[in-house]
């Protein structure tokens, strides 16, 4: 079972890309975030004609999740406990309902710039309402595969050049040890339990010429539960995604990255 995730910085602007690499690599499951539309928006009847079922927590402008699969979804949850007075659309959860079914849960987990604003406070708020509702899925003992956009860069071997992002909300102390609090639940960063050869970047600027000289980061991870981690067969970054164009768009500054568990 192929599980990916995908920030496509706007599923309307980019979506001749989207659907091409969807055609290509046929994931089971996909988690997507900064759709940036409203769910009326959402361009479902493109991803229904490739067979796939849609679950979208969207957002005017900014934001937006969405889980497009393969198989029946069911569970669905739309946005993160623990702050009713939270109106960003940053998650997704639902219960994929494959043979062996999977608990998916799709994340963009504010990127917290610049520091010492509300927007870092809102960032550290959010890891802890995450790392809450990451240990009462844990109890569930499914299958779950926590996946996204997390803006953290984990170690300095996840980045280009660590003096330029010492100043960065990705890269802050507190932020990494709050990510490896949630590893410390129970969950592997399957990267780190599957390597792939070659990049390891998901992330390239569109400024200053970042993609051309290869000044990526890695900010977009799959944590698997004990019973998914079990399972994991290998990781791939489409870095191909990232030099692609169309006529009618340009690439995501991300790329798509997939796990596979076995059956």
């Amino acid at each position: 079972m192929k599980l990916a995730t995908w920030n496509v910085n706007s599923v309307n602007a980019r979506l001749p890309l989207v659907l091409e690499w969807f055609a290509e690599a046929q994931p089971d499951v996909c988690a997507l975030q900064e759709i940036k539309c409203i769910d009326e928006k959402f361009p479902y009847e493109a991803f229904e004609s490739l067979g796939y079922n849609c679950a979208v927590h969207g957002q005017k402008t900014y934001n937006g999740v969405a889980i497009v699969s393969k198989h029946p979804l069911s569970d669905i949850t739309r946005g993160l406990g623990g702050d009713e007075a939270d109106e960003q659309s940053r998650y997704i959860e639902a219960l994929i309902e494959a043979p062996r079914p999977v608990r998916f849960i799709g994340i963009y987990l504010p990127n917290g710039n610049p520091l010492g604003t509300d927007k870092y406070a809102y960032k550290l708020r959010w890891l802890e309402r995450l790392h809450a509702r990451m240990a009462e899925v844990l109890e569930f003992e499914d299958i779950t595969v926590v996946t996204g956009d997390y803006n953290i860069i984990p170690t300095k071997d996840d980045l280009w050049k660590e003096s330029v992002w010492l100043d960065d909300a990705l890269y802050q102390p507190a932020v990494r040890q709050a990510y490896q609090g949630l590893k410390n639940l129970g969950y592997t960063d399957a990267f780190e339990a599957a390597t792939p050869e070659g990049n390891r970047y998901t992330f390239w600027d569109y400024q200053a010429g970042a993609w051309q000289k290869n000044e990526g980061i890695r900010i977009d991870h799959h944590l698997l539960s004990p019973q998914a981690a079990d399972r994991l067969v290998g990781l791939t970054i489409h870095k191909d995604a990232r030099g692609r164009t169309h006529d009618e768009a340009k690439p995501s500054d991300h790329v798509p990255v997939v796990v596979e568990l076995a059956d």
